[in-house]
């Protein structure tokens, strides 16, 4: 893989960071203000959090891949089918769910805005640290020069 990697632009940090929060803010919100059991927001919050952390994991699986670090297959392939879980979970709920089509777009669209949020926010966080360690390792080449 060649080594240049682009430092993300402030905007596109912040874009990201935020979508993060709007979607995490606004999901939590609609669980806050929902009508249904405690048992059933658990489940959706639950799902939130699965969907969350597969997401970053599978994008750290592909960064890796992409940077030549050994991966193995097996856990590529359950990074791919814990989100495809995750959202298959929601959508069959949330069909399943006596809410009104505009509360069940709204839990839709606020939980892919995270998933697309901390795909983003975890790709920005894996090119600045490896621009710290390419500096880092520059630096330490230029002393050795000197």
């Amino acid at each position: 893989m060649s080594n240049l990697i682009n430092r993300p632009t402030l905007a596109f940090t912040a874009a990201s960071w935020l979508a993060v929060f709007i979607g995490v803010v606004g999901f939590m919100i609609g669980l806050w203000n929902a009508e249904m059991p405690l048992h059933e927001k658990g489940y959706y919050l639950i799902i939130l959090l699965y969907g969350l952390f597969s997401t970053i994991s599978l994008q750290k699986t592909l960064r890796d891949q992409l940077e030549e670090i050994p991966v193995t297959m097996i856990y590529v392939a359950l990074c791919w089918a814990s989100v495809g879980i995750c959202i298959g979970l929601l959508l069959f709920s949330l069909t399943n769910a006596t809410l009104t089509l505009s509360e069940k777009g709204y839990y839709i669209m606020s939980f892919l805005l995270s998933l697309f949020g901390v795909t983003a926010t975890q790709k920005n966080i894996r090119d600045l640290d490896h621009l710290r360690l390419q500096q880092e390792a520059d630096s330490s080449q230029n002393k050795r020069e000197d």
